[in-house]
C-alpha cells in the first residue's frame, strides 16, 4: 500500500516498517500487517491515506525519462550544494518521483523516474536481471581476447562481473565507442570492468534501462514524461 501510494520502492518501505518509522492508529506498524478504511497510517510523522494508496494504484503510473548530464549527483539533495537530478523535475501531486536505479557524478544518460513504488522494485530488484546498456568510450581498441574476458567475467573487490554483450560503435582518432550491456547496476560498475583491463573510459552514457531508452530527441537535462499507453506497454514488457 505504501508502494502504490508512492512513498517509496517496497524494499525502502519494508526497511521504514523494520525500523519503527510507520504506525497504524498511534501503534508501531509490522510487516505483512492488513490495513483499511478509516485508519490513520502516518510516515515518519506524515499521513498516508488509504484512499490516496488505491487511486495511485489503480491509475497508470507516471513515468519520466531524464538525460542526466555529467556533473550532478543522483540524490535528492546534496550536502555540498550541488545540483542534483531532482532540480529540474518537475513537481508531482499526491505523490513523489522515485529514482529508479543511480548514475555517478561523472556519468550521464538515462535516468527513469516514476511515482509508482512497484514498477520501481521491479525494474531495480537483482532478481529481475534488468538490462543496462551503455555507450563507453575508451582509449584504443579492444582485442578479441579482452572482449571476451569481460564476457566471461572479471574479478571485481564486490565479486564477478560480465556484460552480456560488446558491440563496437566506431570511433575518431585513438577512442573508440563500444556498446555494452550489463544486468546488475553496482556502483561504478561499468567503469570498474574496464579498469580491471587496464582501460580508462573518458565518457559513459547510460542509453537504455530494461524497456525505456534514450530518445534521441532528449537534450542532456531535460526531460520526458511518457504517455500512459507507452507505460502500459513498458510494464507489460516487465511482466
Amino acid at each position: 500500500m505504501l508502494a502504490g501510494a508512492g512513498a517509496g520502492s517496497r524494499r525502502v518501505m519494508e526497511s521504514a516498517i523494520v525500523a519503527g518509522r510507520v504506525t497504524v492508529d498511534g501503534k508501531t506498524a509490522s510487516l505483512g500487517q492488513r490495513v483499511g478504511a478509516g485508519e490513520r497510517i502516518l510516515l515518519d510523522g506524515r499521513p498516508v491515506r488509504i484512499a490516496e494508496a488505491r487511486g495511485a494504484a489503480a491509475r497508470v503510473p507516471r513515468v519520466l525519462l531524464y538525460y542526466k548530464p555529467a556533473g550532478e549527483i543522483s540524490t535528492e539533495r546534496d550536502p555540498q550544494g550541488r545540483p542534483t537530478v531532482f532540480d529540474r523535475l518537475p513537481g508531482v501531486r499526491g505523490a513523489r518521483w522515485i529514482q529508479v536505479g543511480r548514475l555517478d557524478f561523472n556519468t550521464s544518460g538515462l535516468l527513469v523516474f516514476t511515482t509508482s513504488g512497484e514498477l520501481a522494485n521491479r525494474l531495480m530488484h537483482p532478481s529481475g536481471e534488468i538490462e543496462r546498456e551503455y555507450a563507453v568510450r575508451v582509449l584504443g581498441e579492444l582485442s578479441p581476447e579482452q572482449i571476451g574476458v569481460l564476457c566471461r567475467g572479471v574479478a571485481l573487490e564486490d565479486g564477478p562481473a560480465r556484460f552480456e554483450s560488446i558491440q563496437p560503435r566506431g570511433g575518431k582518432g585513438a577512442n573508440r565507442w563500444y556498446q555494452v550491456v550489463i544486468k546488475e547496476g553496482r556502483n561504478r560498475e561499468v567503469r570498474r570492468m574496464f579498469e580491471a583491463l587496464g582501460l580508462g573510459v573518458s565518457r559513459l552514457i547510460r542509453t537504455r534501462f530494461g524497456p525505456f531508452s534514450l530518445p534521441p530527441s532528449l537534450h542532456r537535462g531535460t526531460w520526458l514524461e511518457l504517455a500512459p499507453d507507452a507505460v502500459q506497454a513498458a510494464t507489460r514488457s516487465l511482466g
